[in-house]
């Protein structure tokens, strides 16, 4: 990963498990920013952010065409951007942020070689919108060819003590409604990334008959991952650059 890891555990090892139902399935990562010579390095950030921002900002097909034209690529995923008021106000919990979106798309594609199949700020019907479902979709393909859906939530606060879990955890129980979730299959299936993302056919079969709407949503559960990101900005990243 760009950047350093604190911890990468699940909960049931890292001691945090008490009075958490299936604790054993969740897991804990903590990441940061470094520093060089005192300062908080901004610009690597910073380009983490541009380095990814087409996962989420442009269709596949999209990022096929400008292949070898970084600026164009850059221009166009920018022009998809809400590029104002990226951080959540914390009594709109249900607002998303763009910047925790793409933070999350960088993440899941560098640490679980994710695959960006709906790419949420494309599909978003004008700039000033907020993406609709989940804040990020993947898929996770394994090496024996079998593979898991990732529905993720992503939150941008300016103090940790404003990241009220408890309302965090209430917006991705709502998002695990049936029919919900069976929206966000049909999108995945419906959407060209599956062909045009280097999945092995097989695999695309597999998961377009998994995720038909014709299908209980309780056999694809088993597969369904849910991370949750808060991207934390403290004083020292907060404050002016010399």
């Amino acid at each position: 990963m760009d950047f350093d890891v604190l911890l990468d555990d699940s909960l049931v090892a890292l001691g945090l498990a008490d009075g958490i139902e299936a604790a054993a399935n969740k897991c804990l990562v903590s990441a940061l920013n470094d520093f060089e010579n005192g300062a908080w390095r901004y610009a690597k950030f910073q380009n983490f952010i541009w380095n990814n921002v087409a996962e989420t900002a442009l269709s596949h097909r999209e990022r096929q065409a400008l292949e070898g034209q970084p600026k164009s690529l850059l221009t166009a995923a920018a022009k998809n951007l809400r590029l104002m008021d990226v951080k959540v106000d914390v009594k709109a919990i249900g607002v998303g942020s763009e910047l925790a979106e793409i933070v999350l798309y960088g993440l899941m594609r560098q640490k679980f070689g994710a695959l960006p199949v709906v790419p949420k700020i494309f599909h978003k019907q004008n700039v000033s919108d907020n993406a609709k479902g989940a804040d990020s979709v993947h898929i996770v393909v394994a090496a024996d060819g079998d593979f898991s859906v990732w529905f993720g939530e992503a939150k941008f606060y300016n103090n940790i003590e404003d990241a009220r879990l408890g309302k965090v955890v209430k917006s991705v129980r709502n998002s695990l409604d049936s029919e919900k979730l069976k929206k966000e299959n049909a999108i995945i299936v419906n959407l060209p990334e599956l062909d045009d993302l280097e999945i092995p056919p097989e695999t695309v079969r597999k998961i377009r008959k998994a995720l038909a709407n014709k299908n209980s949503i309780d056999s694809i559960k088993p597969r369904i991952n849910i991370p949750i990101l808060l991207l934390h900005e403290c004083e020292l990243t907060a404050a002016p650059r010399s």
